[in-house]
């Protein structure tokens, strides 16, 4: 029997640092996604893929810090 593999996972702060005021709906809906509603607010996500494929699409209007 095969034995899963335990992927150790970081930990990263996502930041707002710009208006959602004029870019694409898309965008906004994907910084909402992230749980991210004013300028400086943050929200600490889990490193997996499809967090860092968003990020990777707001990456102009977030600052991120790994913790």
């Amino acid at each position: 029997m095969a034995k899963a593999k335990v992927e150790q996972t970081g930990k990263i702060k996502v930041t707002l640092i710009k208006s959602t005021i004029a870019v694409l709906p898309q965008h906004k809906k994907i910084v909402a996604a992230l749980g991210l509603k004013k300028i400086r607010s943050f929200r600490i996500h889990d490193e997996n893929p499809c967090i860092l494929g968003m990020i990777a699409k707001v990456r102009y209007l977030v600052k991120v810090e790994k913790i």
